[in-house]
Parts: structure tokens; C-alpha cells; sequence
């Protein structure tokens, strides 16, 4: 073949495909729409994805049978697993690196053996992992361990309200390695950050011991305390440790250096319960006593003197959360900074809810939001859904209220066998959720703190999630139906 015709063919081929690929373009044509792609847009949010946060919760059962610790997935506001503790829990607590929880029941106080209990987590999975078996550790007889506490992976520390002694626990071996006498009654218990020293507040003794932590030697704290102390904190820099008395109602600090009382501040007597945020700097106080919150900035002052940014009024001023009067019970924080939640309680006698009925008092618990920066309050919750909880059929009106449970009623001054918290509050470390235990209504609240992920448009943070019951307890109804729930006593939220 001569080059002329090679060249001739080769035009001839090229000639072909092109008609070929024009023919294809006039079928496609003549097709007009009908088989062409179109994009049609979802008005709705996608659901934001999460890591994997927990929060647990410690529930209270009938008296002779064991409590039980839940874990409640954050993501998806479920139960994702239960384990038995022991007799009468009181206070939890989280090793730092998250590996495992461990609960102080005061079981001797009717009549039985005193234990730690500490468990594994469920881990985030795609097939439900439940909660790793349970070990204890038993204490003597009388001890009533009320309190745990550690920033140290390997220890764990056991206020001993009994015997007035710190147990320390080795988190390996699972068994007491070291203990110290302390004051009489000691109720809470704070280790400083850098793991250097541990502080207790002795309530019977109005006094607090300071250990060191590497032998559980004692140091001698100087300086006026107050009365009855019954919570402790510590700044994030180990400097500073404040102690909140409730016989006078003193918030004290301590300079960690030299154990020595540094300032007090008064926060009214029948203060219960601090609440550190480390992310503004603050200390939040509850006075039940008198329906107020307390908010104080950790630096600035002379001497570290926590400076008083606010005196929050529950019951009076503009738009009060409960102006028939209320308890503050506890205080959490997001850690965005944006905005801080007040749980509290009011005993209604007569219930004004008419689903309960006004024959007998009854228990109203809410969630009050503010705003970090102002101060101000942004809404009030109540915190019982339909369901579970009921609902009016004429009046379509839910139920705000229950009956009042005798054994959820705090003491006046906190001793074993009594409850701590009626209602208590936690966020989730995403800050993505806000939860209240409720004793008397046996279930913990779950408040979503972010706009709906489904829901198009206009959706509001900070609202009512559901109403997550506590297992069953081990007692009977008087109708023969199924058990009623166990009674949340106390949250703790993973890191």
C-alpha cells in the first residue's frame, strides 16, 4: 500500500467516527429532558456526627438491695449499660484517662459489708459492648465510704465517714494499699491537679486535713476554716484549694504552698454544693437555704481572693426561675463558656399539678439556663416528658411534677443513708447535652444544648430531649405492676 492510500484510509476512519459520535449527540437530543440528571435540594440539616461521650449515673434502690451505676451514650441519648454496686452508693468518680469508674456505697448502714465498687465503660462500637464486669473492694465493717476522688491514674482515694480515715486504693490490684486517720465525719475529698497533695473536709470536726499524697503524710493547715465544712475544690493550677462551709456559710481559700487559709468570703449559711469551671476561671456556690447562686471569678483578687461576679436570686427580680421558691441543688458549665445551668427543686403543698392531683405535696424539679456573660437567665426547663411521665386527655396539659419521695429528701446535714441530691446536674465533656438526675421521679433529664440536627430551621438550643428511666428497683407497686424505677442520686459525666 502506497502512502496515498494509507492517508486516504485513515481520513476515511476518522470521517466515520466522527458521524458516529454526531449521531450519538442527535439521539441525546432528541431525547429532550427526560433522562437528564437533576439535582433536587433537601431542606433539612444532616445530622452532625459525634464522638463517643458518656455519662453516669448513680441510682439509689430499696433498702437491702443493691444500687446500680447506667451509662447513658451522649450521642444517642440511650442506656447502654447497667451494673449492680453496692448497698446505699453516695459518690462516683472517673479515673482521668476514662478507663474506669468507681462508685462508694455506705452499706453498713443497714447492716451490711462496706465497698468500692469500680467498673470498665462500654467502648464505642458498632455492636453493643455493655459494661465490663464489676470488682470490689471491701472495707471494714462501719467504714461508710461516702466519697471517691483521684487525678491519678493508679489511685483512687475513699473518704471513710465511719472510721474517719482515707482509704487509698491501688487502681491495679484492686485493694487498699495505704490509709490515714483524718477528722471526724469527712464528706468530700479533693486531690490538686499535679497530684501533689490530697484535702478532706471533716464535718463533724469543722476542720480540713491536708495529706501528701506519696506516703499520706499529714500537713497542718493554719487559719480560720468556718463550721462544718462539706465540699471542696481545687484550681487547675494546684495553687489554690476552696473549701465551702455550710454551718456559717463561708467559702474559703487555701493556698496549697503553705496550707494556709488565705481569705473567706460569705456565701450565706446552709451553702451546699461548688462547682468549678476551669474554662472561665469561676467557682459556682448553691445556697438551697436561701434560693441563691453564687459566681465568683478564682482570679484576680488580693491574695487569689475569689471576687463575687454575681448573687443570683431564684425566687425574686425580673423573670425568676421559681418565684414560688425553690432549692438550688447543683451547677454545671459548658465548656464553649456560652452558658451555665442552675438544677433545683420545689416541694409544692397542695401539687398545683393537676395530672399528680393536689391531695399530697409533690416535687416540681427545673433546669434554669443563663448566660455566661450576662448573667441573665435565657429559659427555664421543667423536666418531665409524656412519656413517660402523663398528660391530661381534656386539658392536654403535661405533667410538670411528682409525688414526693421520703427517701430523696436531703438531710439537713449529710450523713449516710441519707440523700445527698434530690436533683443533680452534669454536662456532657461535648457540651453537646445537659443532664439532671431526679431522685423522686426516678429518671434522668436530657437536655439538648445545640439546635435540632433534624428538624429544618428555627430550632432552639437548650430543650427537653427525653426522660431516660433508672433500671427497675427491687420493690413492688401497690397494684402488682412492674417495679417502679431506683432513684437517681448522682451524675458523672466521662471526660
Amino acid at each position: 500500500m502506497n502512502q496515498n492510500s494509507f492517508g486516504v484510509q485513515m481520513r476515511l476512519r476518522h470521517l466515520g467516527q466522527l458521524l458516529v459520535v454526531l449521531a450519538s449527540t442527535v439521539v441525546c437530543v432528541s431525547c429532550g429532558q427526560v433522562y437528564r440528571p437533576v439535582v433536587i435540594p433537601i431542606t433539612i440539616t444532616p445530622p452532625n456526627p459525634g464522638n463517643f461521650h458518656e455519662v453516669f449515673a448513680i441510682n439509689a434502690n430499696v433498702p437491702f438491695n443493691p444500687g446500680s451505676g447506667m451509662q447513658v451514650d451522649v450521642s444517642g441519648d440511650t442506656n447502654v449499660g447497667v451494673i449492680n454496686i453496692g448497698l446505699n452508693p453516695t459518690h462516683a468518680a472517673i479515673l482521668p484517662n476514662n478507663s474506669r469508674v468507681f462508685v462508694a456505697s455506705a452499706g453498713s448502714v443497714i447492716g451490711q459489708s462496706d465497698i468500692v465498687t469500680s467498673f470498665t465503660p462500654a467502648v464505642d462500637s458498632t455492636v453493643g459492648t455493655g459494661l465490663g464486669a464489676g470488682a470490689t473492694v471491701s472495707l471494714p465493717s462501719g467504714s461508710l465510704p461516702v466519697f471517691v476522688h483521684s487525678t491519678q491514674n493508679n489511685t483512687m482515694y475513699v473518704a471513710n465517714f465511719g472510721t474517719n480515715s482515707v482509704a487509698q486504693l491501688n487502681t491495679f490490684l484492686n485493694a487498699v494499699s495505704n490509709s490515714a486517720p483524718v477528722g471526724v465525719n469527712p464528706v468530700a475529698l479533693v486531690e490538686t491537679p499535679n497530684g501533689n497533695k490530697l484535702y478532706v473536709a471533716n464535718q463533724g470536726s469543722s476542720t480540713v486535713s491536708s495529706l501528701n499524697t506519696v506516703d499520706m503524710t499529714q500537713n497542718t493547715v493554719t487559719g480560720i476554716l468556718g463550721n462544718t465544712p462539706v465540699w471542696l475544690l481545687s484550681r487547675s493550677d494546684s495553687q489554690k484549694v476552696y473549701v465551702l462551709t455550710q454551718g456559717d456559710g463561708q467559702l474559703v481559700t487555701i493556698d496549697t504552698a503553705t496550707d494556709t487559709v488565705v481569705s473567706t468570703v460569705p456565701v450565706g449559711a446552709g451553702a451546699n454544693f461548688m462547682f468549678y469551671d476551669p474554662h472561665l476561671n469561676r467557682l459556682y456556690v448553691t445556697n438551697p437555704s436561701t434560693s441563691t447562686v453564687y459566681v465568683f471569678s478564682t482570679t484576680g483578687g488580693a491574695n487569689d481572693t475569689p471576687i463575687q461576679l454575681s448573687a443570683i436570686s431564684m425566687t425574686a427580680g425580673p423573670n425568676p426561675p421559681c418565684p414560688s421558691g425553690c432549692s438550688p441543688s447543683s451547677v454545671t458549665a459548658l465548656g464553649d463558656g456560652s452558658r451555665f445551668y442552675v438544677a433545683s427543686y420545689e416541694i409544692a403543698t397542695p401539687c398545683p399539678d393537676s395530672v399528680v392531683g393536689s391531695s399530697s405535696a409533690c416535687v416540681i424539679p427545673r433546669l434554669a439556663v443563663f448566660d455566661a456573660n450576662s448573667f441573665a437567665m435565657r429559659t427555664s426547663l421543667t423536666l418531665l416528658s409524656s412519656p413517660p411521665f402523663a398528660s391530661n386527655p381534656n386539658t392536654h396539659q403535661s405533667q410538670f411534677a411528682v409525688p414526693a419521695v421520703a427517701s430523696c429528701a436531703p438531710a439537713a446535714l449529710y450523713a449516710p443513708g441519707t440523700t445527698r441530691f434530690r436533683v443533680f446536674t452534669t454536662a456532657s465533656a461535648d457540651s453537646s447535652r445537659v443532664y439532671v438526675s431526679m431522685c423522686d421521679a426516678g429518671s434522668i433529664a436530657i437536655v439538648t444544648t445545640t439546635t435540632s440536627s433534624i428538624s429544618p430551621g428555627g430550632n432552639t438550643p437548650d430543650t427537653l430531649v427525653r426522660d431516660l428511666a433508672a433500671p427497675f428497683s427491687a420493690g413492688s407497686t401497690s397494684t402488682g405492676g412492674e417495679p417502679p424505677p431506683q432513684n437517681p442520686v448522682f451524675l458523672l459525666a466521662g471526660q
